[in-house]
């Protein structure tokens, strides 16, 4: 059996942030493929079915952006912390 033993100096803040990627990368495996294959089909339902979605397109692009959020919220992605 092969293994990998990643190594971190928790006291380096880029390699603080090297290892916090690491422990949530299946958390943003799960955030990207619930972004592109689950996303379309809850936004088309929402459009049609939802009387309060807002019709004007710059809400419409800030609705989407909230709900991309909330999706990486929801999967514990923090892309501020992720990304510096």
């Amino acid at each position: 059996m092969s293994k990998a033993i990643l190594e971190f100096d928790l006291t380096d803040p880029d390699d603080r942030m090297e290892h916090l990627r690491a422990i949530k990368s299946t958390d943003m495996a799960l955030f990207i493929w619930d972004l592109l294959y689950n996303t379309k089909k809850g936004i088309e339902n929402n459009l049609e079915f939802n009387p309060n979605m807002p019709k004007d397109n710059y809400q419409l692009v800030d609705h989407l952006w909230s709900m991309f959020h909330e999706m990486a919220r929801d999967k514990g992605v923090n892309i501020d912390e992720l990304i510096n």
